[in-house]
């Protein structure tokens, strides 16, 4: 049976430059790689890895979206909460649900959600 590995994300977007800072300057990523020419880039943090690209031109491109969220699990929530909550637009404020985890969520740049949770102990 095989094995799977990762899960690396590709988030397209019209405002590469933009995308790669907010992931960078905000969230605390670096820059493993990027490609001008294809408008491609790859960045890491800890043990995640996400890619940020232009749309492909043979895709149906109309608009960016996606019809989810991105969940991180974190070690500690409450920290990153007060590190993010005025630096990006927030789609819920921390809170402690029933299901034991204690979370909060914001948009990026391109209006993606992304969630941060931590299980409570």
């Amino acid at each position: 049976m095989v094995k799977y590995t990762s899960l690396r994300p590709v988030l397209w977007t019209e405002n590469f430059e933009d995308t790669i800072g907010f992931y960078m300057h905000i969230l605390g990523f670096s820059l493993l790689g990027r490609d001008e020419e294809w408008q491609w880039a790859s960045l890491y943090k800890d043990d995640l890895h996400l890619m940020i690209a232009a749309p492909n031109k043979h895709e149906h491109f109309e608009k960016i979206g996606f019809t989810g969220s991105f969940y991180f699990n974190v070690d500690d929530v409450d920290t990153l909460w007060e590190e993010l909550k005025t630096k990006a637009k927030v789609c819920y404020e921390i809170e402690t649900f029933p299901w034991e985890m204690r979370e909060f969520a914001i948009y990026d740049n391109n209006g993606y959600i992304l969630q941060f949770g931590q299980p409570l102990e």
